[in-house]
């Protein structure tokens, strides 16, 4: 049985590392995950003020999420923590209290910078939002992806051979552990 995996980037950049690496893991992903890239970069900043009348691009978001079978975010790391949109998208899928379109999804976390780090801040900040959300995360294998610059082959969009073999072990677990809910 296939699951529906919503894809989560934190980065709003044209060339970002994080959609790359994304698109890649898409490419590479198992027949029985059909991944979809949910976009959160237009998300309005949340308010718990706009909650009566919630604008349409939350309500939007909330059911794509709610009708997922599971996530993967992938993120930048910005001073040791999530990007900010990444938070927003955090956020707006929590609300309204006691409605969170995450509540018991399990979830997978890669992050992917320039830095010999990759995102291990990032990563393990990611981790604790999702844990108090009630996204059961996968403990293993991590992924924290540095060198970000020397990730890809010429072409700048193909991962080069021990990233696609990482990516691909990743996932291969990944799928493990969404098929346990």
């Amino acid at each position: 049985m296939s699951k529906k995996i919503a894809v989560l980037v934190g980065s709003l950049r044209k060339d970002s590392y994080n959609r790359k690496v994304a698109k890649e893991m898409m490419r590479l992903a198992p027949e029985s995950l059909q991944m979809e890239m949910v976009e959160i970069g237009h998300l309005p900043f949340y308010n718990e003020d706009l909650e009566e009348d919630a604008p349409s691009e939350w309500k939007e978001f909330r059911e794509q999420i709610k009708s997922m079978d599971g996530l993967l975010f992938l993120s930048p790391e910005y001073n040791r923590t999530m990007s900010g949109v990444m938070k927003n998208a955090l956020d707006v899928g929590s609300r309204p209290w006691g409605k969170s379109a995450w509540d018991g999804k399990p979830a997978g976390v890669v992050t992917v910078s320039p830095s010999a780090l990759g995102g291990f801040g990032a990563n393990h900040n990611i981790r604790a939002a999702a844990v108090t959300l009630n996204m059961p995360v996968m403990a293993q294998p991590e992924a924290y992806i540095g060198s970000a610059h020397e990730l890809f082959e010429e072409d700048g969009q193909t991962l080069v051979d021990d990233t696609a073999q990482f990516i691909s072990t990743f996932l291969s677990a990944f799928e493990k552990w969404v098929n346990r809910f």
